[in-house]
């Protein structure tokens, strides 16, 4: 009877541990920070000519994962479900040109700014439209459930407009305004700059911008002592230069706010 019970001990305990092995193994690795990003959205975070996640958020959430003591790895999501994946656990950050704004603070918590932004309108570089007012009767295109799209609503030139094309990502917006399908795209002026530098002579920006805005890093709620271990490896980035060195990199000189 003993030598029967401890079979089923020792079967059960054998049971145990192959569960809880493929448990720890299909959820999030120890000492690790899973990062919400959008692949696409260049420079803060995309794939290169190899397909290797780079970008000047990518860069910079390295940096501040190593002050603390931990690795960042990155889970590209659907940016329309972002505050989503981050109430169900399964990333720890929305990183990846996340826009501070009233109501999304009222879903997620933030670090500080660390970055000034604008959501402008981009017209291919030969097209008639030189300013708001032209963009009467025209389509015009922008990714969905962004803060582009927080932009265009407060503007009244949306009233004016023909038609709101929403895109999962900038890339396929920016497609289609080369393929004439959009007359313009609403789009971050820090992502623009990026791929008119990268094709030259292709876009242009419109003079008047809908919207100022800052960058911040979404953290979940509740979670206070992750928030406050990523700002003070934030404020240290600042303070020994790492934050203007990453800057440098991607713009060419120091746009981290202090």
């Amino acid at each position: 009877m003993k030598k029967r019970l401890a079979i089923m001990i020792l079967i059960l305990t054998s049971v145990f541990a192959i569960v809880t092995g493929c448990s720890n193994s299909a959820g999030k690795e120890e000492n690790t920070l899973v990062i919400g990003i959008d692949d696409k959205f260049a420079p803060m975070g995309f794939r290169d000519k190899d397909n290797n996640i780079v970008g000047f958020d990518i860069d910079f959430a390295k940096a501040a994962a190593k002050k603390m003591g931990t690795e960042a790895k990155f889970q590209p999501i659907d940016w329309k479900t972002k505050e989503a994946e981050l109430s169900s656990g399964r990333i720890d950050l929305i990183w990846n040109g996340y826009t501070i704004t009233d109501e999304r603070k009222e879903k997620v918590l933030f670090t500080k700014p660390y970055l000034k932004n604008a959501q402008v309108l981009v017209t291919l570089a030969d097209s008639k439209i030189s300013k708001l007012d032209d963009l009467e009767g025209k389509v015009v295109g922008l990714q969905s459930l962004s803060s582009a799209s927080d932009a265009l609503d407060a503007s009244p030139v949306k009233g004016k407009l023909k038609t709101v094309t929403e895109f999962a990502d900038n890339v396929q917006a920016l497609t289609d305004l080369k393929s004439g399908r959009l007359d313009a795209v609403v789009i971050d002026e820090v992502v623009i700059n990026y791929y008119m530098a990268k094709e030259e002579g292709t876009f242009k920006v419109l003079d008047e911008s809908l919207a100022p805005e800052e960058y911040g890093i979404g953290v979940k709620k509740g979670n206070e002592a992750l928030l406050e271990k990523l700002q003070k490896a934030l404020d240290e980035m600042n303070e020994d230069g790492t934050a203007a060195s990453i800057s440098d990199k991607w713009f060419g000189e120091n746009k981290v706010l202090k």
